[in-house]
């Protein structure tokens, strides 16, 4: 077949070329190859109405990022004799129009999970099907195929990390050595009436550059993923020794974590690949941690979430999610802004979440303090508006593991115990006594003594004065008192329960507000015994 000459390598996350298959046997046996990556408006073209720079599905952080992994890409392609592609428009639409004009006879494209690219692949595979062309599709961007766990457990996915990891097992590929390098590719045919670009910038999309305090200090790139690995596995006893709940959310100028996610979420670096280097470490190690709490443990963890995520129909969302717990969370955008913009009035909680906007990046137990806070440790705001916060600033977003832990800290699934929560004052203060994490990124506190730093509206006001920070003025007042909206969010979340347990899960929109009415109800009537109460003290 003269057609099978031809062959199109489709990037879409597997940006990189060690520990690349698709890629692999796009060269084999092909006399031109033509490596391409689709601008898909979808995701990059500039939104003037979202809350921060960016398109309706990406802050700029997270795009800059992905421009800085395709102009890696394109280096590394050249070295090997090729280059990268890059066209503009409908990915699917452009794909047709490709495999039609060059005359391609194999077409390869790493396999994905989300509902997004399981869509569009099969629009393309219901295209290829008419045609002579060969597809191929290999799983490579986790260590197993969701799919086989899933047939494994029956036919759904565990639940629970342990099930799966006595399901999964050792991965197939875990003892093979891995392709790690291509030294060289076939060139590229000619690519007749389409328009080929180089990478482009943020500029060239629409957009004006981030100012240098608002640009993530992580570099996209395999180059740079492959180097922050070696940075991070060369103090072997670290590995080995890695143990979760132990890191420092507070450490800022060098975080206490590797920072691979970024490079996992958009495949420069292969999880495989990772894999296989913690492998080699521990089998060195006289002891080592275990998961779920080691390094090998957090690679497990995502694979745990794209799991469940690819298995459960309307993962993304409360409504029609068979796993999730059905709770009357409050729709309250004037709570949800103030938390996302940092406005709550809880140093620890603002700092974070200026971190997040700033850097696109927060270490976990910084998330999960703030993804408890806006749900049920304090203002009971949906989980799915947060969810859709950090899906836009976070630059290592990921649809399965964004939602997946969402579901967890909300304790909508997954976990169930609600009863424990963050303290948004008190969880800080353990890890970072001074306050220097909030002194950065919050400044307009820098000056307040470090008794006050995480509750400054209890400072008297001489000290407000002499710290240049008044409270109400110059930083808000806290937006609920803790101690009363977490008893009221453990209260809602143990009426959700016992309806949802009654109800065997079926619960209507109709049974959620008439939840909501007796919540609030009893909210009202607590509040007016507290004032009754104040009003007696004064008296």
């Amino acid at each position: 077949m003269a057609s099978g000459a031809n062959s199109l390598m489709w990037f879409r996350k597997g940006l990189r070329l060690h520990d690349n298959p698709a890629l692999e046997c796009a060269a084999k046996g092909s006399k031109f190859l033509y490596p391409v990556f689709v601008i898909d408006p979808h995701y990059m073209e500039p939104d003037p109405t979202a809350f921060s720079p960016g398109s309706s599905k990406s802050g700029l952080n997270r795009i800059q990022f992905l421009l800085e992994s395709l102009v890696d890409l394109d280096l590394s392609l050249k070295k090997a004799g090729s280059r990268l592609l890059v066209l503009k428009g409908d990915p699917g639409e452009v794909l047709i129009r490709c495999l039609k004009e060059w005359s391609i006879g194999k077409l390869c494209f790493e396999y994905d999970t989300e509902p997004y690219y399981q869509a569009l692949d099969e629009k393309v595979k219901g295209y290829v099907s008419g045609t002579s062309v060969e597809i191929f599709s290999p799983v490579s961007h986790t260590l197993y195929n969701p799919a086989d766990i899933i047939r494994k457990n029956g036919g759904s996915p565990p639940l629970s990390y342990q099930s799966f990891l006595k399901l999964a097992g050792q991965p197939s590929w875990a003892t093979t050595p891995l392709s790690t390098t291509i030294s060289s590719l076939p060139p590229i045919g000619n690519t007749g009436s389409f328009a080929v670009s180089e990478v482009p910038t943020v500029r060239e999309l629409g957009y004006e550059d981030l100012a240098e305090d608002e640009m993530t200090p992580f570099k996209g790139g395999e180059s740079e993923a492959l180097k922050r690995l070696r940075e991070s596995i060369a103090n072997k006893e670290w590995v080995a020794n890695f143990e979760k709940p132990k890191g420092d959310p507070s450490a800022f100028l060098k975080p206490a974590t590797t920072v691979l996610s970024p490079y996992l979420k958009f495949g420069c670096l292969s999880s495989r690949y990772f894999y296989q280097c913690i492998q080699d470490i521990l089998k060195c190690s006289k002891k080592h941690t275990s998961p779920p709490v080691s390094l090998l443990g957090q690679l497990l963890w995502r694979d745990f979430f794209y799991t469940a995520a690819f298995g459960t129909p309307n993962f993304d969302q409360m409504k029609g999610n068979r796993i999730c717990k059905q709770i009357p969370w409050k729709n309250d955008d004037e709570l949800l802004a103030a938390w996302r913009d940092s406005r709550t009035g809880f140093p620890w909680i603002d700092a974070i979440m200026v971190q997040l906007r700033k850097w696109g990046w927060i270490h976990h137990l910084a998330r999960h303090s703030v993804a408890c806070f806006l749900t049920r440790g304090d203002l009971f705001v949906h989980w799915e508006r947060g969810r859709h916060v950090f899906e836009r600033l976070l630059i290592d977003s990921d649809w399965a593991i964004n939602n997946g832990n969402w579901l967890w800290l909300s304790c909508s699934s997954f976990f169930y115990q609600y009863n424990r929560i963050y303290s948004p004052i008190s969880f800080g203060k353990k890890y970072d006594p001074a306050g220097n994490y909030i002194r950065h990124f919050l400044p307009v506190l820098k000056d307040m003594p470090k008794e006050y730093i995480y509750e400054p509206w209890t400072a008297p006001i001489s000290v407000q004065r002499k710290a240049k920070c008044i409270i109400g003025v110059d930083y808000p007042k806290p937006v609920v008192s803790h101690d009363s909206a977490s008893k009221e969010c453990k209260m809602r979340l143990g009426e959700a329960y016992a309806l949802n347990k009654k109800l065997n899960g079926l619960v209507s929109e109709e049974d959620l507000n008439e939840l909501r009415r007796k919540a609030d109800n009893e909210s009202t009537n607590l509040d007016s015994v507290s004032r009754k109460k104040k009003q007696k003290l004064i008296d």
